[in-house]
């Protein structure tokens, strides 16, 4: 068996996503949020979803993980939660106001943070990187990440590339 001249590809990747993810942690809570509250906002923000089981499963939360963030959410004024009056065991979830506001606020740190990791890269070096990992994905998946469908655009367009 022949030694490996660099290290193993899923190794790099693993140790650059905690990297990149720890950093985008620290942006959006430099602005009061976190990834959960973020990923719940934005998905609040850009997807309908009739209730709490369809918003846990387009973030990627299971279920007692997202109540205990929708608790909190809803305890900061972020979101209001009520019982669907057509199905009594739904609960219907909105964005308030105040989550509105914080979704903006976390819209510029993310879009930051996008502009940051991007430094030095070409669009096209972006674009082959963005193909490339969606291949990764699929490998391990038989899927991959359907860049273009993902919850990444602000609904006014911006996606952080200027």
């Amino acid at each position: 068996m022949q030694k490996p001249t660099t290290a193993p590809i899923g190794v790099v990747l693993a140790k650059t996503a905690k990297t990149v993810g720890r950093a985008f942690d620290q942006a959006l809570a430099a602005d009061g949020g976190s990834q959960p509250v973020w990923q719940i906002l934005i998905t609040l923000k850009t997807r309908r979803v009739a209730n709490q089981r369809e918003l846990a499963a387009a973030v990627g939360i299971q279920g007692a993980t997202l109540t205990h963030h929708l608790n909190a959410m809803e305890s900061g004024g972020l979101i209001t939660r009520r019982r669907d009056p057509d199905n009594r065991r739904v609960h219907v979830v909105e964005l308030t106001d105040e989550g509105e506001a914080v979704f903006h606020k976390l819209t510029k740190a993310a879009i930051a943070h996008d502009k940051r990791i991007r430094a030095g890269f070409s669009d096209e070096e972006i674009t082959t990187l963005a193909g490339l990992l969606s291949r990764l994905a699929a490998n391990v998946t038989g899927g991959g990440i359907d860049q273009e469908n993902s919850d990444w655009t602000h609904p006014n367009g911006d996606s952080g590339q200027d």
